[in-house]
């Protein structure tokens, strides 16, 4: 079920209605079922692979729970089970995810030897969002591991931490410390925070309807042509995936959240004003920012962070962001997109003494505006180049698309009308145009701390509720849906 059709929209108001009239001490069993009815209607086979999960994890909580209490020497023991854990789970998105991939990748290797290809491949579907739910059940384990948090002996209340829908399929990766304490302790019904909730479910959609589904109409067109259109339609098209990317998964983020909200539920932050960042290291952390932390304190701070010296702090950054590009999608451009990440990080540390040095001796401080605005483009310019090869459909692509890029004939774009030769009118630029300034104002607000949507709530009921209406108007009359629109996947659903 997509965020952005008809049945959801019936669905959520329903759900949220019956949970708040069932009794407190039951209520979390109709949105445990409420969450599998949501998954399921994508694949319902597929639920047993998010209950097979949940079971794995929820009984190496309850293992790892008894060794710490009853086993004086259970050190030995509970490693053992948390390898047991990641192995069970990384080998089900190992075999849905990266099978064929990897069966691909050593046909490859082979086609270059005398040795015979492997011909072993399977045609499955992907289970959408198995990545998410996956890193959240792993996680759990590995709190309960650590001692952060009890294991939870409640298994249906566990079953709905795993897959409570508004952030199943594509996040925020929540984490147990946070998610499971809100399920024992579930709020009442708050008009405010519902009003707060709905504000948030509103920016969301005005973020995928109105931004990001208008802009793939043009990226889809100029990428899915790379050796018909000229490179200038090339580097627009490059340069819009940024904003599309970033409102397609901050929209479904923010939705989520916002849908959570207004059942009383408090999710993390994913994205803050990333395209604001001054370097790209600041940009990983406003950018996917359950992800991003869920590897730092999952797996680069097991792997030593920055406490065994500069280049074991340098090989662990690379080796986090290789493995997210993977995590990201069975594609070697994934990977190089992760490595570029990483790759920009390692740099910028190398040389931040020496950037210092140079700020300091031409007193570039009294310039600090203009310096500032100048990190923020360069930032946006590298992180937009790594794009390309995320947007791709395979390295070759990207570098298609790249090669086009820096061989264009001619840099005007708006000379001779062809821009709306690819399915954006001119009216439709516009009003992408006038979107998109929104969307900035909305982000250096954000970035500032100011909350827009307190401040809209906390406005007299006129102002409130005309500025309310207004946006769901926007929607309506500027979003792309309706008569003859099929909604469009959120981008990170693949993942």
């Amino acid at each position: 079920m997509l965020f952005n059709s008809y049945s959801f929209l019936m669905f959520f108001p329903i759900v949220v209605v019956i949970y708040f009239l069932l009794p407190k001490k039951v209520s979390y069993l109709w949105l445990l079922a409420a969450s599998y009815y949501f998954y399921m209607g994508w694949n319902a086979k597929y639920a047993l692979l998010l209950l097979m999960s949940t079971t794995i994890t929820y009984l190496s909580g309850v293992l790892l729970q008894w060794l710490k209490e009853n086993r004086s020497d259970h050190t030995g023991a509970k490693k053992w089970v948390v390898a047991g854990s990641f192995v069970s789970n990384l080998a089900i998105l190992f075999f849905f995810k990266y099978f064929n991939f990897t069966i691909e990748s050593i046909n490859a290797l082979l086609n270059h030897t005398s040795l015979p290809t492997v011909n072993t491949s399977f045609d499955v579907l992907l289970p959408v969002g198995i990545s998410f739910y996956t890193f959240q059940a792993l996680g759990y384990t590995v709190d309960v591991y650590r001692g952060e948090i009890k294991a939870e002996r409640n298994f249906f209340r566990y079953a709905l931490f795993v897959s409570f829908f508004p952030q199943l399929v594509a996040g925020p990766i929540e984490r147990s410390k946070n998610l499971l304490n809100q399920l024992r302790n579930p709020k009442k019904f708050n008009y405010n925070r519902m009003c707060d909730g709905l504000m948030l479910m509103i920016w969301g959609y005005f973020l995928k309807l109105v931004i990001a589904d208008r802009i793939s109409i043009f990226v889809d067109n100029v990428y899915a042509n790379v050796g018909i259109y000229d490179g200038k339609y090339l580097l627009l098209a490059s340069v819009l995936f940024a904003f599309q990317i970033y409102c397609d998964f901050a929209g479904y983020s923010t939705i989520a959240i916002g849908a959570a909200e207004v059942m009383g539920f408090q999710l993390m932050e994913n994205f803050n004003s990333p395209y604001l960042s001054q370097s790209v290291a600041e940009f990983w952390r406003r950018w996917h920012i359950s992800l991003s932390s869920w590897f730092k304190d999952y797996l680069y701070i097991p792997l030593g962070g920055n406490r065994k010296g500069k280049v074991r702090k340098y090989v662990n950054i690379m080796i986090v962001f290789l493995i997210s590009g993977l995590w990201h999608g069975a594609n070697w451009s994934y990977v190089v997109w992760g490595g570029l990440n990483g790759l920009y990080q390692v740099i910028g540390a190398v040389f931040t003494p020496l950037r210092n040095i140079i700020k300091e001796k031409l007193h570039l401080e009294k310039i600090r505006l203009p310096l500032t605005i100048i990190y923020i483009l360069v930032t946006f310019m590298l992180v937009d180049f790594t794009w390309i090869f995320f947007r791709a459909d395979t390295i070759q692509h990207a570098f298609d698309v790249i090669g086009s890029i820096f061989h264009m004939n001619d840099p005007a774009l708006l000379a001779n009308g062809t821009l709306y030769d690819f399915g954006l009118s001119k009216p439709n630029f516009v009003v992408l145009g006038v979107a998109l300034i929104i969307l900035l104002m909305a982000d250096i607000c954000k970035y500032h701390g100011i909350k827009v949507r307190r401040v809209v709530l906390d406005a007299n009921i006129v102002v409130r509720w005309t500025i309310i209406i207004a946006g769901i108007l926007s929607i309506l009359i500027f979003g792309i849906w309706g008569s003859g629109y099929s909604a469009t996947n959120f981008i990170y659903f693949q993942f």
